[in-house]
This record gives C-alpha cells, structure tokens and sequence, in this order.
C-alpha cells in the first residue's frame, strides 16, 4: 500500500457527481437547442461570438464549438443577450453529460419530456453549483410608519 487512502476512499472520489462538486471552474459552454430560436434569433449568439458559436447543420439551432471562452468580452455578450437563456456556463465533464443528454432527447422520435425534465433539472443544479446563478433584485425598502418632522 503506497498511500493512506483505502480503496474505497479512491473508487469514491473518482465517481464524483459533477453537478454536486464541480471540478473547476466553468468556463465551456452549454447550448440547450430545445430552447434556442437559432437562425431567426435576432441577438444571434453566432454573429456576436463566431469563435465559440455555430449553426447545427440538422437544426439550425447556435451549438457551442469552442471550449473554455467564458472569459472573452464576446462570449459574455452572447449570453447576456440571448432572448432565450438558452446558453449557460458549466465544466467540462458537466457540458459531456448536458450534451449526452441533449442528443438522446432530440434523436428519440417519442415523448421525451422525462429526459426534458432531467436535462433541465441539471441545467439549473449546474448553474447553481457553479456560482453563476442570477442573484434575485433588492426589492426597495418601504416602511408603513408614520414619519412626523419637526
């Protein structure tokens, strides 16, 4: 034996939920195409960013074809001003999964709105877990009391 660890503690910390710990920071980028306008889009993702964005040939829904520009200005962009909120930021082995599952939900002729809801869920637990979450808006302080001045 080589190390402390025992080989559970090992198997356990290779089979690691991305979406409950990410490994790094997120900087790949996630298309959900079920949500995406695509051509007719007009704050189109693909003009604003052509690097990292590009039109899916079955489709013509934007897919993300670059990886780790969640840094650049025009990446950032593109996010902001889709209508849709359709892009989102995630880690590599959680943008695997997201598009695994994207694939299995847009291939499958029958209902799928099980593998919607899943993809969906995991969206939503990626942006969360990755701290780019939208924090809600400071509602203005109002006060009932009567304020006599003097």
């Amino acid at each position: 034996m080589l190390s402390n660890y025992s080989r559970s503690d090992i198997i356990e910390s290779e089979c690691l939920d991305p979406f409950d710990e990410p490994e790094c920071e997120a900087l790949d980028l996630f298309v959900n195409e079920l949500l995406c306008v695509g051509k007719g889009c007009p704050y189109s993702c693909v003009k604003a960013a052509p690097h990292a964005f590009t039109f899916a040939t079955s489709g013509g829904t934007a897919r993300a074809t670059s990886r780790g520009n969640g840094d650049d200005y025009q990446v950032q962009v593109a996010v902001g001003q889709c209508p849709r909120n359709c892009i989102h930021y995630v880690t590599p082995s959680q943008r695997i999964i997201l598009e695994e599952l994207l694939d299995s939900v847009m291939d499958v002729p029958y209902d799928t709105s099980a593998e919607a809801d899943l993809l969906y869920s995991l969206i939503v637990k990626a942006k969360f877990e990755n701290n780019r979450f939208r924090k809600p808006k400071k509602q203005p302080k109002s006060s009932t009391n009567h304020v006599d001045w003097y």
